[in-house]
């Protein structure tokens, strides 16, 4: 997987942007051979159901949201009606506090599908959110030249079109990173 840092920071070059959570995979008419898609969705179109819903409300109301197990109090992305690490029902939503680090990433030159065609090149990536559970998204508002494993981001948040709203992840200001201790 590219980005991971021990290249030189090679950003490599895939053709690939998978793993959005809830993210439909389907055709949308817009690929030869492909059958229209239903009711104008795209591969940004998550499929919402009642168990997702307060996941995208809250990204809706610019909140990210996380599960935690009470039995185990482990924190878990994606959102599971049972806990992966006890198998235990007992989860809660819980706010997330949009904090992360930048795990691996891929730059996205060349995508197909609507609407990503349009936003190539892109940085896929995974992120390493500050309550424990890794993330798939996108950085966004930094230069594929600046990406750097570690990198300190924080949430922001996307329209997608129909009122479906998502988490991306972006650099944190240097303004707001905490002081680092001289000679750290």
């Amino acid at each position: 997987m590219s980005g991971r840092g021990d290249g030189g920071g090679s950003t490599g070059r895939t053709g690939a942007a998978s793993g959005r959570m809830g993210v439909a995979s389907g055709g949308t008419g817009a690929t030869p051979g492909r059958a229209a898609s239903p009711a104008g969705r795209t591969a940004a179109t998550p499929d919402i159901d009642d168990f997702t819903r307060p996941w995208w409300d809250a990204a809706a109301e610019g909140r990210l949201l996380i599960r935690r197990c009470a039995a185990c109090r482990r924190a878990h992305h994606y959102p599971r009606e049972f806990c992966p690490h006890c198998w235990s029902e007992e989860v809660r939503w819980e706010r997330a506090s949009g904090r992360a680090t930048l795990y691996t990433w891929s730059v996205v030159h060349r995508n197909d599908l609507p609407p990503f065609g349009a936003r190539t090149p892109y940085a896929a990536a995974v992120v390493d959110l500050a309550e424990g559970p890794r993330m798939m998204t996108e950085i966004v508002e930094c230069a594929e030249e600046d990406l750097r494993i570690g990198m300190e981001l924080e949430v922001a948040f996307r329209e997608e079109g129909g009122g479906v709203v998502v988490p991306v992840f972006r650099p944190v200001p240097e303004a707001d990173r905490p002081a680092r201790p001289p000679g750290a």
